[in-house]
């Protein structure tokens, strides 16, 4: 089991129990006319981790590794949905009206989907979740212990919302959770900065952080030596 470079310490890239995870990575957060900008923030400060996540996802599955993906979203008729949520900050437009790409954040729908650069391929786990946990009122434990993981490689947007809710929560639950740096943004760059250096601190107390070119190196170095 091969130990790459991270902060605050080397991780222990586990290729018999390691997963990539890949969260939130949908049209609604990312594209224009979806319900971030609605929100009035700059999507632009997402597009970098784009092509990251691409390059991590084509890495993991040639290397035959599981690649899970995460959406957020709620039932049609909003039973999943807490009024403090939909009312949160007071929007002219609420998740579950009406949008240039259906209804907002509603499953199903046009933007709640994945973005064509890192959609999930067929027979990857899609886990939709109505909350930032992507434990909370899901199946990803259950998938987790079924295939016998217990390190994440995550992704996706937002760093300080979603992805660190769903990294200490992943730590709580036993599983030692690398982020990858340069795969991950936030409407926010300060507040990706500071995440990143949260999760890192006292010693890792959440996990480790790396950027992409650690783990895609790692991924090509076995695969070569399968070959040979």
């Amino acid at each position: 089991m091969p130990m790459i470079d991270a902060k605050p310490f080397e991780f222990d890239f586990d290729f018999d129990h390691i997963a990539l995870l890949c969260i939130d990575m949908q049209r609604d957060f990312i594209l224009p006319g979806g319900f971030a900008e609605s929100l009035g923030n700059d999507i632009s400060q997402l597009q970098p981790c784009v092509p990251v996540i691409a390059k991590l996802q084509e890495a993991f599955r040639t290397a035959g590794l599981p690649v899970i993906h995460t959406k957020e979203c709620h039932k049609p008729d909003l039973s999943d949905l807490p009024t403090s949520k939909r009312v949160r900050g007071n929007p002219k437009v609420k998740i579950g009206d009406h949008g240039p790409m259906g209804r907002i954040l509603i499953d199903g729908e046009e933007g709640s989907d994945f973005i064509d650069e890192n959609k999930p391929l067929e027979g990857e786990l899609v886990i939709p979740k109505p909350g930032k946990d992507s434990f909370y009122a899901t199946n990803l434990r259950e998938y987790l212990i079924k295939r016998n993981i217990s390190s994440l490689v995550i992704t996706g947007v937002t760093t300080d919302v979603c992805v660190q809710t769903t990294m200490r929560c992943a730590n709580d639950r036993g599983y030692d959770c690398l982020l990858v740096e340069d795969g991950t943004d936030s409407y926010f760059p300060e507040f990706k900065a500071m995440t990143l250096k949260a999760l890192t601190a006292q010693g890792g107390i959440v996990g480790w952080t790396t950027p992409s070119s650690v783990v895609l190196d790692v991924l090509a170095t076995t695969q070569m030596k399968k070959a040979v």
